[in-house]
């Protein structure tokens, strides 16, 4: 039996001055978690017991379609140059040298590892699919680690690779891990929702992530409640309702407009009169393109153009250009490629490149201009703009692509649906992405295929943060006085509170009644400490049990108070029944949880 008075729960009163969000002050504040250095974190007595839980429901899920490995934490530089990651990680990656001078990397994750394996083992389709997957602590090289486990540099992950002969049994291990992922998710007591996603680093032709709204979270998630469609940000679309043109002034040609101090869009439309959608807006980049191996990276200019009240969104930037890395234009390259200067750059007379990030400069416009006439622009020259400007007559374009975010309000991107999509914060819990044939192709992953030829399998990789979990938990079950977790993931199920252990009887029936919820399966901690009802209360509130029995005044009648610490609610119930009532809370937590996933 676990006894508070002889367990280290170092549980305080206030949080410290740096933590922000709500996990992060009440994982402290509950003793789960102690700052070691930025984004490092030793977890302690409680919040051990909870990551165990959570690992233990991910492994069996996980076994019941894949097989468990554990692959080392440093690994050789090698494989990340087959895959080309090497450079592409940039400084999140960890990397170091052993005595002999090899470079070595800390494992962000393992995707490389898991293909080396397969390269080396499997020879025949006969031998596929395979599902492998581990439990294993990752580093990553954060910039700005915050958040208490949101933000961090070590971390606990899932996860799971699979190897299919083609993608039709890509689509069936997606499936299979989609399903035991809401299934785990679920089990841990999260209310989370399945998104379209960027794949970004991780490469491939799909990805999905779920999700869990908090305002905590980092991610945008646009939404539609009608038909519940979710995307995030970085991948959501939507339709724009029909703007109302500008009739033309003159003969309709770009007109040149002086316009003194007008830099900014607000100012712009104030000027003419009109919508910032009906005015074009420049955003210049720089885009950094990796070389061919052996060949060296190289920046190029890029020109975005996109309606005055949209937001490009620097993803689905990256991902149309296929470039590594964005940075803004300086002065001296706005020179260089507009001859103009911030705040009056415009697409007509620009000089582009049919092919992107090739020499020169690459233009894309979003695909909202397409179709559009007499718009405003700025005219690549100081206090002016142009006006009576249409795409396509008046400029052309390397490409066309939805480059920008999704705005709440817009309407829902499925057809017929008409609902209006609202955009909320969230916090990724798992990812899982299509890969396709990026590292067996570039690892040389063979095997033979019924006619004895050569195949190359098809992978996909699938992700659960173990913290995120936890985290995500207590940031959508806390109030003022702490939080609360599911029983499937909390320390204890119970906490039996004993009001006075200076009474005799009250000492013995605590005991006793905790012994013998111990003995009908419930994970129970027995408060036997010598302090003042109140304080133990408080405590109680404050660390995440989800019940709560007080053996007080009432158990020389038999009675004992079960307390629900999600709702507040409380019933005496008899000593004799406390187990059976016990246990009908947790299962009607439980029908909650599945009935709102």
């Amino acid at each position: 039996m676990h006894r508070w008075s002889k367990l280290f729960i170092p549980t305080l009163r206030e949080a410290p001055a740096d933590a922000e969000v709500a996990s992060h002050k009440f994982l402290i504040r509950a003793g789960y978690i102690r700052q070691l250095g930025a984004g490092i974190y030793n977890y302690l007595f409680l919040g051990q017991r909870s990551l165990n839980k959570v690992t233990t429901i991910v492994r069996e899920e996980m076994d019941k379609i894949g097989q468990e490995f554990l692959l080392p934490g440093i690994l050789p530089k090698e494989p990340w140059v087959e895959s080309g990651r090497w450079t592409g990680m940039g400084d999140n990656m960890f990397r170091l040298k052993d005595r002999k001078g090899a470079e070595l990397c800390l494992g962000m994750t393992h995707e490389e590892i898991m293909t080396t394996i397969a390269r080396s083992e499997l020879r025949s389709y006969k031998q596929l699919p395979q599902i492998w997957y581990q439990i294993q602590t990752k580093f990553r090289d954060e910039p700005r680690p915050k958040g208490g486990l949101l933000r961090v540099r070590q971390f606990i992950m899932k996860d799971s690779y699979s190897f299919d002969i083609d993608p039709a049994g890509l689509d069936k291990s997606f499936d299979r891990h989609d399903g035991v992922y809401r299934t785990i998710f679920t089990r841990c007591g999260l209310k989370f929702v399945a998104v379209e996603a960027d794949s970004g680093a991780m490469g491939g032709s799909q990805s999905q992530e779920f999700m869990v709204y908090t305002d905590a979270g980092e991610d945008l998630i646009a939404s539609c409640p009608r038909c519940k469609y979710a995307a995030n940000v970085e991948k959501a679309t939507s339709l724009l309702d029909p703007v109302e043109e500008m009739p033309p002034t003159g003969d309709g040609a770009p007109e040149l407009v002086h316009t003194p101090g007008c830099a900014a869009i607000a100012d712009v439309a104030a000027f003419f009169k009109i919508s910032p959608a009906s005015d074009i807006k420049c955003v210049a980049y720089m885009a950094l393109k990796r070389g061919a191996k052996g060949q060296p990276d190289s920046w190029h200019g890029v020109a975005t153009f996109l309606r005055g009240d949209h937001q490009v969104n620097e993803t689905k930037l990256l991902g149309a250009l296929g470039a590594a890395e964005l940075r803004t234009m300086q002065a001296a390259e706005l020179e260089q490629f507009f001859n103009g200067p911030a705040g009056y750059l415009g697409p007509i007379g620009l000089s582009h490149n049919d092919t992107p990030l090739a020499d020169g400069l690459t233009v894309i416009v979003d695909k909202s201009l397409e179709g559009r006439i007499n718009m405003v622009c700025g005219a690549n020259k100081l206090d002016y703009h142009l006006r009576n400007v249409v795409p396509g007559r008046d400029f052309k374009w390397t490409l066309s692509a939805d480059i920008r975010s999704v705005n709440e309000g817009e309407s829902c991107p499925v057809d017929s649906c008409g609902g209006k999509l609202v955009v909320g914060k969230a916090v990724e819990v798992g990812h899982i992405f299509k890969l396709g044939y990026k590292y067996s192709e570039s690892m040389g992953l063979r095997v033979d295929d019924p006619n004895g030829k050569e195949l190359t399998p098809i992978m996909g990789s699938y992700g659960i943060g173990i913290e995120r979990i936890l985290t995500a938990a207590v940031e959508q079950s806390n109030d003022a006085n702490g939080f609360w977790l599911p029983a499937s993931i909390a320390p204890f199920t119970v906490v039996v509170t004993v009001t006075n252990m200076a009474d005799p009887a009250l000492k013995a029936t605590g005991e006793t009644l905790a012994a013998e919820l111990e003995a009908g399966g419930m994970d129970v901690l027995l408060d036997d400490r010598d302090e003042r009802a109140g304080v133990k209360f408080k405590d109680a509130d404050l660390v995440g049990i989800p019940f709560r029995i007080n053996v007080g005044k009432k158990a020389a009648q038999g009675q004992v108070e079960l307390v629900t610490r999600a709702t507040g609610q409380s019933i005496d119930v008899a000593l004799a029944d406390a187990l059976a009532q016990l246990k009908a809370r947790v299962a009607e937590e439980t029908l909650l949880e599945e009935a709102t996933a």
